[in-house]
């Protein structure tokens, strides 16, 4: 069977990265957006170096360049966005390059989190990130464009190894702070985007008392094959 030619953009990021790593390894002919965003970060310039030396092909263009974007777009059958959330609304461009060229066979956005359209009644300042998640899901709805939302609700270790606790990914060795015990504390705007999500995490429970619905699959069963870690071995790693 003929493999699908890949598209990753946000290559060089945590999970790009881990995704152009996986087309590679099962064969895709792989391509990697090199965006001019990028600038002077060291790292992520020999992270694509690197994918380049693995036999990926690196494309060069710019969110802004619509042609740049167009041309990149029309050599794939699938792109593959895994932006992070700065640059999660600019995705829309990256939309209008996939309308235009007219080609693609399925787009995956960058969500990879909770799911925006079960998101509705977020908090401030971190339902931001829905609102964008949701105006990029519009666009590509009316664009008519094949594609899947992945919602992996925190899978990136940001919110269980450390116990819901702020400022720290390890867990907590000799206490926890309560959230809402009544001591108020001025919070910078990060902190205050974070203590959204871990309310309606695990005081609301919103990452699993949903229905997955009809349009819906659950990876467990799409991908039996796959060896899936439970909660209580994960944490084992921090004991």
């Amino acid at each position: 069977m003929e493999k699908s030619k890949v598209l990753v953009v946000g290559g060089a990021g945590f999970i790009g990265r881990r995704l152009v790593a996986a087309s590679l390894a099962q064969g895709h002919p792989t391509f990697v957006l090199m965006r001019s965003e990028i600038g002077v970060d060291v790292d992520k310039v020999q992270t694509l170096l690197s994918f380049k030396a693995k036999g990926a092909r690196l494309v060069e263009a710019s969110l802004d360049d619509h042609a740049g974007l167009v041309a990149a777009v029309r050599q794939v059958d699938v792109v593959v966005s895994a932006l992070s959330g700065t640059y999660i609304r600019s995705q829309v461009k990256l939309v209008e390059a996939i309308k235009e060229a007219g080609n693609v066979k399925r787009f995956l956005p960058s969500e990879f989190g909770m799911d925006p359209s079960k998101m509705e009644h977020a908090l401030a300042p971190g339902r931001i990130t829905f609102d964008d998640k949701m105006e990029v899901r519009r666009a590509i709805e009316a664009a008519s464009i094949p594609h899947t939302y992945i919602s992996c609700n925190c899978f990136a270790a940001y919110f269980c190894p450390n116990l819901g606790q702020i400022g720290t990914l390890l867990p907590p060795k000799d206490k926890v702070r309560v959230y809402g015990d009544g001591n108020v504390k001025d919070k910078d705007f990060g902190n205050q985007f974070v203590m959204g999500h871990i309310y309606h995490i695990f005081y609301e429970g919103c990452r699993t008392n949903f229905d997955i619905g009809e349009d819906g699959a659950e990876a467990t069963l799409l991908y039996p094959e796959v060896e899936y870690t439970r909660m209580d071995d994960y944490m084992k790693r921090y004991v």
